[in-house]
């Protein structure tokens, strides 16, 4: 299973990458990863002309979508865009950052889920 990260190098400057999650036979019912320890969840409901500049992440979190889409931009200027049903973990908690924006005049329904110091994917 993969998703994507956003992180930060040494010189605060953010970047796209991937996380890969090993998956194993869980028998009946489907494949299932190890288990990974979690902090608290927040809910949030973003307006459709949400357009954040450049902020760093409050914590490490992973962040999933489940309505709307949204774009996320990085440090190089490279653009993604994610909608209802894709995660993102957000580890640029230092220098720059990254921008977000609503797309599509839509409301974005998502979860955040904080991850305690040492979580390793």
């Amino acid at each position: 299973m993969q998703f994507i990260r956003i992180y930060n190098d040494d010189q605060g400057k953010s970047h796209f990458g991937e996380v890969n999650i090993d998956v194993r036979d869980g028998g009946p019912i489907g494949l299932l990863s190890e288990r990974f320890p979690a902090g608290e969840m927040i809910f949030r409901e973003t307006p459709a002309d949400y357009d954040f500049k450049w902020h760093p992440a409050p914590q490490r979190q992973l962040l999933f979508i489940i309505k709307g889409s949204c774009e996320f931009k990085v440090s190089n200027g490279e653009t993604r865009q994610f909608k209802g049903g894709d995660v993102l973990l957000l580890e640029d908690t230092e220098g720059e950052g990254h921008c977000s924006k609503a797309l599509n005049n839509e409301i974005r329904h998502s979860i955040f889920v904080t991850l305690p110091e040492g979580t390793v994917f």
